[in-house]
């Protein structure tokens, strides 16, 4: 048998492989999308726009925070419409950086440290955690939860604190 010349194995090569970078951009584009609807939270809560935060949301969406100093943990819960109900307080500034973004079919994870001011001031930090389900052809927010923490159990913004607005 006559070994297969350099062009056609080259040939067979890149075809094989083919379907292999369609997934991997497949992916990285179900990655940046879901990535981005966790962005548009954060830009949400940023500008106090209770009402485009939980457009974000199936209606049966769960937002929870994780707290408590020296592992005595506290937690609360709400739905979506409480959410929508309760508003925000403040002038809030939140900043995710160092995104991790997991995909499955129609279910995402973001994995978003933050840092968070409030009225100008430092606030906390900690991290924000996303459940994301494709449904109609878009990422939605299934879960939203996040922990309140101070350094060093968690990370300031690498960017340090916010500058002033333009």
């Amino acid at each position: 048998m006559r070994p297969a010349p350099p062009v056609r194995f080259l040939a067979i090569a890149l075809l094989l492989g083919a379907p292999r970078a369609a997934l991997a951009q497949a992916t990285g584009l179900e990655e940046r999308d879901a990535l981005a609807v966790a962005e548009a939270a954060l830009a949400a809560v940023t500008a106090e726009d209770v009402v485009a935060l939980t457009d974000l949301m199936v209606d049966e969406a769960i937002i929870f925070t994780v707290s408590g100093p020296d592992g005595d943990l506290r937690f609360s819960i709400r739905t979506r419409a409480e959410q929508r109900s309760r508003g925000f307080s403040g002038d809030i500034i939140e900043r995710g950086f160092d995104p991790r973004v997991r995909v499955a079919s129609g279910l995402a994870t973001v994995w978003l440290p933050y840092d968070l001011y409030v009225n100008g001031s430092w606030s906390h930090c900690g991290v924000d955690v996303f459940s994301l389900l494709r449904v109609d052809g878009e990422w939605r927010i299934l879960t939203m939860g996040w922990t309140v923490e101070q350094p060093p159990a968690c990370e300031r913004h690498p960017d340090g604190p916010p500058t002033a607005g333009p």
